[in-house]
């Protein structure tokens, strides 16, 4: 193609179904049927039981690392509360 060719409408468009990233709607969909299909068949409630912490340690520790994570996140320590609360300001 010289550089005075437009590219063609199917290579636009083959292109720009192949674009994979944030709002990727074929991405969406399979992420959805597949979450679908996971909750139908899944047991939730014994898996979560699996993933719940096993001692009153690692209960503690997933506390603190949860801590750490929500002191990154907007509203600081009162993540948790947001957006119903927004975090108080030292104003």
């Amino acid at each position: 193609m010289s550089t005075n060719e437009k590219p063609s409408v199917d290579r636009e468009k083959q292109t720009a179904s192949q674009v994979q990233g944030e709002g990727d709607y074929e991405s969406t969909r399979k992420y959805n049927k597949d979450t679908e299909h996971f909750l139908e068949s899944a047991d939730v409630s014994k898996l979560a039981r699996k993933a719940a912490p096993a001692s009153k340690e690692e209960a503690a520790k997933l506390k603190e690392a949860e801590d750490i994570g929500r002191s990154h996140a907007v509203g600081g320590k009162d993540a948790e509360k947001w957006p119903a609360e927004k975090p108080k300001t030292g104003h």
